[in-house]
């Protein structure tokens, strides 16, 4: 199961931190006694500027760089519910309740001082406040709308300053395995307003992806989830994942912890794409869905592209491609089957995974709609009753 990166102040942060620094000391006695001053070493010294590079050149320094005001760290508060452990890394902790401190991280949207970060960043929370980059004084914000079921809310800055950078999204449809990524976020909430770096590559996409909520003690399911090696740590949630051009291509959100068999996992993070980021962002400025019961089509899709229908010889290059049809659904229902790409749903063109659940996302529970999607052969549309999203 993943575990969602919120960070949680615990005592047993500052054991983490004294065993790094008793380690650091450590190895710093056995470089004395490997190399005492009298020994002249050979070896050339660089005259370089230190500064990792991308595929191209690119700088990641001067990556983050521009990105860095574009981010913020959120501190919320609230009451925990019901929740008397964490999970496999005890981030839960305290009895029902009792008061959480919860640290997460956000990205600028608007100059007007939207922040968009994860819901479970806020979840529960009854006062929230974001840091921006650089400073130390935490700015009161207002949760704008939530959208549960993606794991994703919008915040307002009470009082924004002027000259709010805001963040630029990128493509991740264009995203294949191999991608350059950078993360950024306010990892473990060690200092709000200086945000961590890692950096790595796109593993694989389209994951599916089990995630508990510590402060809550539920469990979601998010699809389409780009997975990365870049070091997601508590605290990164609703950090950007960056591409070499320094656009946002996805939303850090969870990390994984143990498999069902008790291995634990090392180097494997996900996060939101931005595609869908973008198509929920208008659902959000109206106050999101507020955790209400929502419709369900009942089908795991992935984006359609030019390479995929080249692959997998599909009729269309653009859609929502059937990855699986859960049984009993509206989509099982009208004959919906894995390899099937959906290209309108109640009247919209559908061109992606993310713009399908943004309509999914303005429908209710019984609603007849309209579904047209290609089989290996023909076009076909039907109507079809959607069900109630079921419960995480």
């Amino acid at each position: 199961m993943a575990q969602r990166s919120l960070s949680r102040r615990a005592t047993a942060l500052g054991v983490v931190v004294v065993v790094a620094v008793v380690a650091g000391g450590a190895g710093a006695v056995v470089a004395t006694r490997l190399f005492p001053p009298t020994v002249h070493l050979d070896t050339p010294v660089s005259q370089l500027k230190p500064g990792p590079a991308l595929a191209g050149g690119v700088s990641i320094p001067a990556i983050v760089s521009s990105v860095l005001p574009e981010v913020v760290s959120i501190d919320a508060t609230g009451d925990l519910i019901g929740v008397t452990n964490g999970g496999p890394f005890g981030l839960g902790g305290g009895q029902t309740g009792a008061e959480f401190k919860s640290a997460g991280t956000g990205m600028i949207v608007s100059t007007s001082g939207l922040v968009l970060t994860n819901n479970h960043v806020i979840a529960g929370a009854t006062s929230v406040a974001v840091t921006l980059d650089g400073t130390h004084t935490a700015l009161p914000a207002t949760i704008v709308g939530t959208i549960p079921s993606h794991d994703l809310a919008l915040l307002r800055i009470d009082h924004p300053p002027a000259h709010l950078h805001t963040v630029t999204f990128g493509d991740s449809a264009a995203l294949v395995p191999g991608d350059a990524v950078i993360a950024i976020g306010n990892a473990l909430g060690l200092q709000a307003g200086s945000p961590t770096v890692t950096s790595g590559i796109v593993s694989a996409l389209g994951r599916v992806v089990t995630a508990s909520i510590p402060t809550t003690g539920q469990t979601e399911t998010l699809d389409d989830m780009i997975q990365t090696d870049a070091a997601i740590n508590p605290g990164n949630s609703g950090g950007p994942l960056v591409d070499s051009a320094g656009d946002v291509v996805g939303m850090n959100t969870a990390a994984a912890g143990t498999t069902s068999d008790g291995t634990q996992a090392e180097n494997i993070g996900f996060a939101i794409p931005s595609s869908e980021l973008i198509a929920e962002l208008p659902v959000l400025e109206h106050g999101g869905t507020s955790g209400a019961p929502g419709a369900f089509l009942g089908v795991e899709v992935e984006d359609d592209s030019s390479a995929l229908a080249a692959q997998f010889g599909l009729p269309v290059s653009q859609g929502a491609v059937v990855v699986s049809v859960l049984p009993g659904t509206a989509a099982a229902q009208a004959g919906l089957s894995a390899g099937d790409v959906i290209v309108a749903f109640d009247g919209h063109k559908v061109t992606s995974a993310a713009a399908l659940g943004a309509i999914e996302e303005t429908l209710h529970p019984g609603d007849q709609v309209s579904l047209s999607y290609w089989t290996s052969s023909s076009e076909r549309t039907v109507t079809v009753t959607l069900g109630t999203r079921p419960a995480s």
